[in-house]
């Protein structure tokens, strides 16, 4: 065989998916089932929290995960219809209608891919990993409670079932981890209650499973500008709220599989997404970090999974709709319980941790997670966390602007070496930090170990000259860097408004 041949067989090779190797894809084939499983009382949860029929919200999981597979950036994340989605066009399904509802999923779809070609995604790099773990663990946190009315008015047997099923999915994976222990679990317990009889709240409790396959068409609305204007503020909210959330469980996933993820791709991926979905007749969504956390621990990586879990929930739904209806609550809140354990960071919350980080760091996480579970919403707790780390950043860098004077032996010139960050926060003080009446004649002020940032900066400087000038004193401002000379040659005296 020649060695051209040898080499296009070769790049063939090196070209396959990953997903082809049998082992891989035997792990994202049952990843994707277990995730299938889960999504099916959540996607009907989400629905009821929207005031829409079950089928729209288990529609939409099936919708956005098979087409995330394909167009969105991070592979092996889920994407379906969420909580904090169904929290934002909620009041769109109650006051106009499941019509209007479709047209702003739509709408949110067009918003999300103009944000993304905008680049938003690169927002990301301001969010602090004080937020990032704060973000963590009260997701942790929210998926644990979000089991309590599961455990709450039940049959006795709902907590044995409970019981039963965590402690199947700690012990299965020491027999064996070539099958995920959470759908072990989920078999067995459904096959003990079925088989004795055992009379405990089901799936098919939840709301009845769709029968038939969605058909694609336009929302029953009128298209003009009052509509529009209807719509406009829910779709910028959902697109907003998706993107982040979104963008948190992307850049969660990079971390716990060391990979990198392609952002822009996502944000614009999510648009596409959603719009399929509207078109469809979902209620639309974003990343599901829950969903994704089972998948990823799981094992899976590739694009397959998240795709086969939208298939096996439609093939779930339709097909076997019966006897999926017959699964019991217990065996998926065992499920879920694992994972809020799972997701939460207890390491961050050790007291040698907490004794070696920074105060501010420590607050910054505490008060993420304090938001996000007061109002039950990531995007709210991560944009809380990330403005109060702003601030004490603010604060921090605030003082690290410092001033030494040097008077010259002849006593005819001082030098005032200005060192640190010059913006708004630190330059608060810094005209109070000159002698105006006793310094001599003339008066340097040596930059080359400052920054200027902004028009503060140089409003200060200019307050600093006036005062000297006032006395008859001349100043000289040396050791500008480049940046910092050419926005003070910009606004230098440009600022108060005479000339």
């Amino acid at each position: 065989m020649s060695s051209s041949v040898l080499s296009s067989v070769a790049r063939l090779r090196g070209s396959r998916p990953p997903w082809l190797s049998p082992k891989v894809f035997r792990t994202e084939v049952l990843a994707g089932l277990v995730v299938g499983l889960a999504l099916i009382p959540e996607a009907i949860s989400f629905s009821v929290i929207a005031g829409v029929d079950p089928k729209v919200g288990l529609f939409a999981a099936c919708t956005m995960a098979m087409v995330i597979a394909f167009v969105g950036g991070r592979p092996a994340m889920i994407s379906a219809s969420t909580g904090a989605v169904a929290l934002v066009v909620a009041p769109v399904a109650r006051e106009h209608g499941l019509g209007y509802l479709i047209a702003t999923v739509i709408l949110a779809g067009l918003f999300q891919i103009v944000l993304g070609a905008l680049g938003v995604a690169k927002l990301m790099r301001f969010v602090p990993r004080s937020v990032m773990v704060g973000f963590v663990n009260a997701l942790g946190i929210l998926l644990f409670t979000a089991q309590i009315p599961n455990l709450l008015d039940v049959p006795w047997a709902v907590y044995p079932l409970v019981a039963a099923g965590l402690a199947l999915m700690l012990l299965f994976p020491r027999i064996t981890k070539a099958v995920p222990a959470p759908l072990v679990s989920i078999v067995i317990l459904t096959v003990i209650t079925l088989a004795a009889g055992i009379a405990v709240p089901t799936v098919g409790d939840k709301g009845n499973l769709p029968s038939s396959l969605p058909v694609p068409g336009l929302p029953d609305v009128p298209f003009t500008l009052h509509t529009l204007t209807v719509i406009a503020p829910y779709a910028l909210a959902m697109a907003l709220v998706g993107l982040m959330e979104s963008l948190m469980t992307a850049q969660l996933v990079d971390e716990m599989t060391d990979t990198r993820s392609h952002k822009t791709r996502e944000s614009i991926g999510q648009g596409i997404a959603n719009i399929v979905t509207g078109f469809f007749g979902g209620m639309g969504g974003c990343a599901m970090i829950g969903q994704t956390m089972i998948n990823v621990k799981n094992g899976a990586r590739t694009r397959l999974s998240t795709f086969l879990a939208g298939f096996f929930l439609l093939i779930l739904c339709i097909a076997l709709g019966p006897i999926v209806s017959t699964i019991p609550m217990a065996a998926l809140v065992a499920v879920m319980v694992l994972v809020s354990v799972g997701t939460f960071d207890w390491h961050s919350i050790k007291p040698a941790t907490l004794k070696r980080l920074p105060i501010g760091e420590t607050t910054v996480m505490v008060i993420t997670v304090a938001v996000v579970v007061a109002t039950a919403n990531l995007s709210i707790g991560v944009v809380v966390g990330s403005l109060t780390a702003m601030v004490i950043f603010a604060r921090r860098v605030a003082h690290l602007a410092h001033v030494t004077a040097v008077t010259d032996p002849d006593g005819t010139q001082v030098v005032y070496s200005v060192t640190g960050e010059l913006f708004f926060a630190s330059v608060g003080d810094l005209v109070t930090r000159f002698q105006y009446a006793d310094d001599p004649g003339k008066v340097v002020i040596d930059l080359s170990a400052a920054h200027i940032w902004d028009a503060s900066s140089v409003a200060a400087l200019d307050a600093i000259e006036t005062k000297y000038a006032q006395r008859g004193k001349h100043v000289e401002i040396i050791g500008f860097n480049e940046p910092s000379a050419h926005l003070h040659k910009t606004l230098s005296g440009e600022l108060t408004g005479s000339h």
